[in-house]
Order: C-alpha cells, then structure tokens, then sequence
C-alpha cells in the first residue's frame, strides 16, 4: 500500500467540532510492539486533520503539543479537533486520537496571527549539508516496525555516533488515501523519527527509551519532502532521559523538537 492511513469518515458535529475516523495500514506499525502504530505518522494524520480544522489564511501553527496516553492500537480509531481558545490573534486547538474506547494522544494546538516581521527575522540555526551528495544509511534496519520499513530505503547521513548527529529522511507514501500530502503533513509525519537515529546504546539495547510526549516548535512553515534531523539524545541518572532536535528542510532550519523518555533496563 502506498500510503499509511485510509479515511472511513470525516464530519463536524453540532459544537463545531471536526471528527474523523480511520483504518491504519501496516505501514505505520511501531518499532516497540507489532500491535502498536508508531508515533511519526500518528502525528502526521493528526497534522492532517489540523489542516483541515477551520483554516485561516492570516494564521498558522507555531506550536504542538502531543502527549502520548498509552498504547497507540494498531486499530480503527477516531481523532476529534476542537478549538478550545479562539481568538482573532491566537488560538489554541485540541486533538484527541482515541482507539478501543479510550484517548492514545491528546494534542494541544498554537495557531498564531502572521505578518510581515523580515526588518527583525534572524536565526541561530545553522543549515545542514544537503542530502543530495549522501549514501543511503542502513543502520535504521536494527528496529522492526512496518513505519521503519517506509522510511529506512530513504535515509542520508551527514554525520552521527551514538547520542547525537544529523540525518536526512523522507518517504514515497501518502499520508492519508486519495489525499494529498502537504510538506507540512509530510516532515510533521516524520519527526518523531528521531528518537531512533542516534541512539544512545549500541545495537544490543540494554534498556529502553520510548518517549511519552512530541514537542514541536515553528518558526517557519516547512516545504519540500525531506524531513533534516540534528539530533542529540541524553539520559539521565535516574530513568529520564531527552531527545532534541533541530529541525531543517531543502531550505535551511524552520524549527525545534524534544521527547522526554522513560528509560527502562530490560530485564
């Protein structure tokens, strides 16, 4: 299948709130649990449906908030958007992906009023190498997952050891069938990709590391179909540990990410 997600039903109910129904494919099957979707293109068809949420041409997202509830079923599920702060300048939107009758992911939405501010704009990200030059990299083939499988014939390293390094990554699959994917859905739909690119162990994990929520911070609007990833990972003395990253595209940098793990020794 070329794509992750197939859409059975997209309504707004009478509070003006938008709810959408799906089947996954396996596709997006997580890399801890073959009975779990992984949390990349989870994110993605959220990103998808906030597109879709009462757009506004004078606003767009700055910031997203997911926390991640517990196990993402690799199951028909449900993903209703809300707007729970309007406002002409700022307001905030709720997502909440539920599956088997309860709520996975509970997203939190900043969208933000634009306007023209290139007399101040200045960055202190710096751009990464392009990807154009780059081999393929095989070492994402340790992990399982059929979301692995979509996006590990397409990642290029610039340079990385374990903890830390940049990568480029993309994929051939539309997030959602019959619709078009927009570069925003598309790189969104691949963030959450970092945690598994500089992992802080070597091969034969002695602990593991999912992280229970995807910070995503926007400065700029992102474009094209490759997702660039500068990643650090750190672990804590006490079973905490973060997952940060800058985020690039053909363009240059456009914004940050973190995960906050739960770092467990695998008995």
């Amino acid at each position: 299948m070329d794509y992750y997600y197939e859409l059975l039903q997209r309504q707004t109910d009478a509070e003006g709130s938008q709810v959408s129904k799906y089947r996954p494919t396996l596709n997006t099957q997580g890399a801890w649990n073959e009975n779990e979707q992984h949390m990349a293109p989870a994110t993605g068809v959220i990103c998808a449906e906030l597109e879709k949420f009462q757009p506004k041409e004078n606003m767009r997202i700055g910031r997203m908030s997911f926390d991640i509830l517990g196990m993402i079923h690799l199951d028909d599920f449900q993903i209703t958007t809300r707007c729970i702060r309007p406002g002409k300048t700022i307001e905030l939107l709720e997502s909440v992906f539920e599956a088997k009758g309860r709520a996975c992911i509970v997203a939190r939405t900043w969208r933000m009023i634009t306007e023209d501010t290139t007399d101040v704009a200045g960055l202190e990200d710096k751009p990464m190498p392009s990807y154009k030059t780059l081999s393929n990299w095989e070492g994402m083939s340790l992990w399982g997952g059929g979301y692995i499988q979509s996006v590990s014939r397409n990642i290029k390293v610039v340079e990385r050891r374990p903890g830390k390094g940049r990568v480029w990554i993309t994929n051939d699959l539309e997030m959602v069938k019959g619709e078009t994917t927009s570069s925003f859905v598309k790189l969104m739909g691949m963030v959450d990709t970092m945690n598994g690119v500089v992992v802080r162990q070597d091969n034969l994990f002695s602990h593991i590391f999912p992280n229970v929520d995807l910070q995503i911070h926007l400065y700029r609007l992102p474009t094209g179909m490759w997702l660039g990833l500068e990643v650090e990972q750190q672990y804590g003395q006490d079973g905490i540990g973060l997952t940060t990253a800058v985020l690039h595209d053909e363009e240059g940098p456009f914004g940050h990410a973190e995960q906050i793990l739960t770092v467990r020794k695998i008995s």
